[in-house]
């Protein structure tokens, strides 16, 4: 399986000819969805999810569908029997992948501010995306996509994060809003410079990819 990233929060997954997308937002180049065979969203959230772009997308290949929760499925209304609802405990056969789906909302952000319906994505007992949300899967994971920067953590909670849910190996996703001194910083707390971790930590560039 290879992993590529395609900016903030999106991930494409890809094994001989089948490619599956994981949260194409605002923060990612349309062409992300570009040969999709099937889009996973987290969240509704417009850094995880574009719904004008993920409509174009579905507009230009009838094909294409879509596995998310409730809310996010509602904005996608027109697209009858292409949109699928998936819950905590869900496992199911996306684009040729086997997922299983983890979690059940996002992270608090403020007492004050309602928290959203967002599940968490291992696919192919391999790769859990666990969107905006510090869901720990109920299998093991070998290969952790870590949201390393968002306006509900802060750096203990991803580092005791990594160390709960202890994969193989972590990359950060979410990391759009950091400038170079931000990413340099969040590397080092997640690697050399931090109290530590049993997972070792990297992060890949927009557009670079890795074989998992």
């Amino acid at each position: 399986m290879e992993l590529t990233k395609h900016g903030h929060a999106c991930v494409v997954l890809s094994e001989d000819d089948r490619r599956l997308v994981i949260d194409p937002g605002a923060f990612t180049d349309p062409s992300a969805l570009d040969g999709a065979g099937a889009v996973l969203m987290t969240h509704e959230h417009a850094d995880h999810f574009a719904p004008d772009v993920l409509r174009a997308a579905m507009d230009a290949d009838p094909a294409l569908e879509v596995w998310t929760n409730g809310s996010v499925a509602g904005r996608l209304d027109g697209a009858a029997g292409r949109v699928h609802v998936v819950g905590d405990g869900d496992a199911l056969t996306v684009a040729g992948f086997d997922v299983t789906v983890h979690g059940e909302l996002h992270a608090v952000i403020h007492p004050e501010i309602p928290r959203v319906g967002n599940v968490g994505f291992l696919v192919g007992g391999v790769v859990f995306h666990p969107g905006d949300a510090f869901t720990v899967p109920t299998e093991p994971v070998a290969t952790l996509l870590l949201p390393v920067h968002a306006p509900w953590s802060r750096i203990a909670e991803v580092i005791d994060y990594v160390r709960a849910v202890d994969a193989d190996q972590a990359y950060a996703i979410h990391d759009g809003l950091l400038n170079d001194a931000g990413l340099g910083i969040v590397g080092g707390l997640l690697g050399e410079r931090g109290p530590g971790t049993p997972t070792p930590f990297s992060r890949l560039a927009p557009g670079d990819s890795v074989e998992l």
